[in-house]
Parts: structure tokens; C-alpha cells; sequence
């Protein structure tokens, strides 16, 4: 039987975008003003997240403590709300429609490992988050997933699947369990 082996571990053809100078300046960046609760001014980050290629709407609120891996792989629309402690695995493009809330401790995968390989390869898939979509605290979603028009994933659910449109999912894998009325 095989076994992995890390040594053979490769992640070519994956180019996680800009350039060795630029990734460096996101990950100080990264480390000091977002991951921390130095500078609580949504404006400010923001400003740096623009500068650093992200496509950012209008009225975004990020708190403090949030994790971001490449901006320019991150899309948001007006007026989302990014939770504290909310971690942003944007190894390839995340796509967040307008009016989106990622509560406390929400995660965003785009990457993962071919665990059937000796060599672990990588693997990535985009994120599609359409508008009104809330993912609830401690609730994580996996790479390739695309949660339609206002689904809701609830507290502490996995989503490994794509969430049909106005629907509550909920569980590890999340499940629908409900429509979403909204009055």
C-alpha cells in the first residue's frame, strides 16, 4: 500500500497571482492591521485592500481580527459585513455578492490536498457567495461551493455542496432543512 510522502510535494502549476514583492507587503500588512485589533477603521482596511487589488463595494464593514490570503483573489459587493475573527482562504477568486454577512469565525476555503496522491497535491476551487447570503458564526465553507440568493448556512455547519437559493443548510455536511422566508 502507498503511503504520502511530502518530500514529493509540488504545488506547480498553482500561481497564487502577483508578485514575490507584493505577496511579502500583503503578509506584513496582513499580520498588522487585519489579523489584529490595532486599527478597527473599516475604511482603512478597505483602502488597502483596493490598493492591493481587491474589488471592494460601497459601505463594507470588516472587523477586527479577519484573515485574508490574497485580496486580489477577493470580489465584495456593497454594503457585506466581514465578522471578526472571519478567515478569507483566497488562494484563487472569492466572489461575495451585496448585502452578505460572514458572521464571527466564519472560514472560506478555496484550497485543499488530493489525499489520494503520494504527493499531496493541491487542489483549489473558487468561492460564489450570491447576494443576501449569510454564513453564520463558526460556519465554513469548501471549496467549489456556490450558495445562491440569500441561502443561510447556519452556526458551526460545513458546506462540501452548492445551496440552493432562499434555503437554511445546516449540519457536517450541511443539509437543507428549511426554506428562508423573509418578511
Amino acid at each position: 500500500m502507498s503511503r504520502t510522502d511530502l518530500s514529493t510535494y509540488n504545488n506547480h502549476p498553482y500561481n497564487p497571482g502577483g508578485n514575490v514583492l507584493k505577496r511579502v507587503l500583503w503578509y506584513y500588512f496582513n499580520a498588522v492591521f487585519f489579523k489584529t485589533g490595532i486599527i478597527p477603521s473599516s475604511a482603512f482596511k478597505v483602502f488597502f485592500l483596493k490598493l492591493f487589488g481587491a474589488g471592494i463595494g460601497k459601505n463594507v464593514t470588516i472587523k477586527p481580527c479577519v484573515n485574508i490570503k490574497y485580496p486580489w483573489n477577493l470580489h465584495i459587493g456593497d454594503e457585506c459585513w466581514i465578522g471578526e475573527n472571519v478567515w478569507i482562504d483566497s488562494l484563487v477568486l472569492i466572489h461575495i455578492g451585496a448585502h452578505v454577512c460572514l458572521s464571527q469565525g466564519a472560514v472560506l476555503l478555496t484550497g485543499s490536498h488530493n489525499y489520494k496522491k503520494t504527493s499531496f497535491d493541491l487542489i483549489t476551487k473558487g468561492i460564489i457567495l450570491e447576494d443576501g447570503v449569510w454564513i453564520c458564526a463558526g460556519a465554513m465553507v469548501n471549496p467549489g461551493v456556490k450558495a445562491a440568493s440569500h441561502a443561510v448556512l447556519t452556526s458551526g455547519s460545513i458546506a462540501t455542496k452548492n445551496m440552493e437559493a432562499y434555503s437554511v443548510y445546516q449540519g457536517n455536511p450541511a443539509v437543507k432543512v428549511r426554506e428562508r422566508e423573509i418578511s
